[in-house]
């Protein structure tokens, strides 16, 4: 009679319960996997025969036995290499070397071997699928156990050879269950940034508009000639963000862990993101996709910063595949290997030179470029992809005087307690709304409730938008970045001067 163990399968960043069904009968000797299993899950044989003789038992590579695994549902390709574990508990039960109760169980784990259990990837995916499912207990590699017992309300059990699973299955063992509560309290995010905003002399303009794109998590683009301090000013708003919430770390965690990108030691993320991508990057290693379906630099920037530099240098198609996601904060992949819906709740901040060699309306340097050359650049500067972003702003040269001028110190700190203040306000407005926590995410129905402004206010709006200037998308956007400075005063009313100075940071053709 077939054996049967529960394990899971990782699609994108989705888990689904996968049943492996286990039979063994002597016979001619063979070991057969079955239901769309990859080369990975296929080479298994080898690791789990010797992972089992390793730990002093009978093999089925060593004796006339006829094995067949079954993994269902046979329809969903199945890949890598979690099921070594299941599949050789469920061979140790079919072959009655072993007896125990498998209900309510998700076992997972890749075998070394000599027994031992290597790391997987997805472990907080698939505890948080188990729990769903109504599954009790989950066992897996000892090094995972900890990321996975962040999902409240099952049992997790980590284990660090299938000799010891078995034994704790068969109750020779005992294991305790898995907890980290103190020390997920205890994490601190670093702030040693490898940048902050004390390495920046002068661009007051510019820190004024990070520190409202960092508030409301608005996207911005700076504009300048080389050597400004363009990528100093984006890699120093990483140091103003706020730490993620508990909620945050664990969205967070799960793209990292179903990526494989967990740092090692480390079971949730508490530093917010911060992707460069190079400007030759393709449009599957942005958006995501690929076979089998992986997520892309937008889903790995979630809830935290995408730097793109030399902004224009990207191909055009990839620029445009933002537009989805930086609308709606999610990404929908559809590739012959399967569908996916990954989160990209990104801030985009960007950077550009006025044109190829940079010195386009410089007063004091020539322009090398061809009048062809430039309006080809400057034609990725426009569009739809343009009226998405919420700030734009010039980041000139600096002159002598500044670059040496001793500023005050601990600017990034003291941004930051601001930015901190001002996010704790819009969670708090935003807080009957599911996974929203910044202006930025305000949608219709929020930006007419909580975006009120004065008359005034509305008849300087009203010509931005009847000459033209001014879209319906862009007008909205000046409301929700009027929001967000207002917050930064701590203001419940938008005032005027708000208004104004969000109108500022739009884009002048």
């Amino acid at each position: 009679m077939p054996v049967k163990i529960f394990s899971a399968a990782i699609n994108g960043l989705e888990a689904q319960i996968i049943e492996a069904e286990i039979e063994a009968s002597y016979g001619l000797r063979s070991f057969n996997i079955v239901g769309l299993a990859d080369k990975t899950i296929q080479e298994s044989r080898e690791r789990i025969g010797s992972a089992i003789k390793s730990s002093g038992l009978k093999s089925p590579l060593s004796q006339a036995v006829k094995l067949l695994v079954s993994l269902a549902p046979a329809g969903l390709k199945k890949e890598g290499s979690l099921y070594d574990l299941p599949i050789a508990l469920g061979y140790l039960l079919a072959s009655k070397q072993a007896l125990f109760k498998t209900g309510g169980k998700i076992i997972i784990g890749e075998l070394s071997l000599n027994g031992t259990l290597r790391p997987i990837k997805g472990a907080l995916i698939i505890a948080s699928k188990a729990k769903e499912k109504g599954f009790e207990e989950i066992i897996l590699p000892e090094s995972n156990a900890k990321e996975a017992s962040l999902i409240k309300g099952i049992k997790t059990v980590g284990v660090k050879s299938l000799k010891d699973a078995l034994a704790y299955l068969e109750n020779r063992l005992k294991i305790s269950p898995a907890s980290n509560e103190r020390e997920t309290a205890e994490i601190r995010p670093p702030d040693n940034f490898e940048v902050n905003m004390d390495w920046i002399q002068g661009q007051e303009l510019a820190k004024r508009a990070l520190e409202i794109a960092a508030s409301g998590g608005h996207n911005i683009l700076m504009e300048g000639p080389p050597g400004t301090g363009k990528t100093l000013l984006a890699k120093a708003m990483a140091s103003i963000l706020p730490p993620l919430s508990f909620e945050e770390s664990l969205e967070v965690t799960k793209i990292y862990s179903a990526s494989g990108l967990l740092p090692e030691n480390s079971f949730i993320l508490k530093n917010r993101p911060f992707r460069s991508p190079h400007h030759t990057a393709s449009g599957a290693s942005l958006i995501g996709g690929g076979n089998p379906l992986s997520a892309g630099e937008i889903t790995l920037a979630h809830r935290g910063i995408l730097f793109l530099d030399e902004f224009p240098e990207f191909h055009r198609d990839v620029l445009e595949s933002l537009r989805q996601p930086m609308e709606e904060g999610t990404v929908s992949i559809l590739r012959s290997s399967g569908r996916a819906s990954l989160p990209a709740r990104f801030t985009l901040v960007a950077a550009a030179n006025p044109c190829p060699c940079g010195n386009f309306g410089d007063p004091e340097k020539e322009c090398s470029c061809l009048p062809g050359q430039i309006l080809r650049y400057r034609r990725k500067l426009c569009g739809p992809i343009m009226d998405r972003i919420d700030l734009f702003i010039k980041v000139p040269q600096i002159k002598f005087e500044r670059l040496t001028a001793q500023e005050n110190r601990g600017q990034s700190e003291k941004i930051k307690e601001k930015v901190i203040e001002a996010r704790a306000v819009q969670e708090e407005r935003l807080k009957n709304i599911p996974k929203s926590f910044t202006n930025s995410e305000m949608a219709g129905p929020q930006i007419e409730k909580f975006c009120k402004i004065s008359d005034s206010s509305k008849q300087i709006l009203k010509k931005a938008v009847d000459s033209g200037t001014l879209s319906a998308r862009g007008f909205h956007k000046i409301l929700k970045v009027s929001r967000t400075i207002a917050d930064l005063e701590k203001s419940e009313e938008i005032k005027n001067s708000h208004v104004m100075e969000a109108l500022m940071y739009r884009k002048k053709d």
